[in-house]
């Protein structure tokens, strides 16, 4: 194996254990609005972090191109669809979370 190897792998199991915060902070976290960011938040940067992985293995730059825009377009979707979502919580009169 090479640095190259090495260093994809550990950022595919970087990017897993982001997936991995990011569900448990859906389970555990008290309301909608803190569940939503945790999500958003832990799965953008553990998907960037396997596509940078995953980028780092393939032989052209137009597969890593596609793998940055299967990124990018992940990246507008969630953040469209947390919007919503908590937008929707909003206007049924879901509240914040307070102690």
């Amino acid at each position: 194996m090479t640095v190259i190897d090495y260093l994809s792998a550990a950022l595919l199991i970087g990017g897993a254990m982001f997936f991995l915060a990011g569900t448990l902070g859906l389970l555990r976290f008290p309301d909608v609005y803190t569940r939503l960011h945790a999500l958003t938040k832990a799965d953008n940067l553990g998907l960037g972090l396997m596509i940078t992985g995953l980028a780092l293995q393939v032989e052209t730059w137009a597969a890593a191109g596609k793998l940055l825009l299967i990124w990018l377009l992940v990246l507008l979707a969630g953040a469209s669809v947390a919007h919503l979502i908590a937008n929707g919580a909003l206007r049924k009169g879901v509240r914040l979370w307070k102690r």
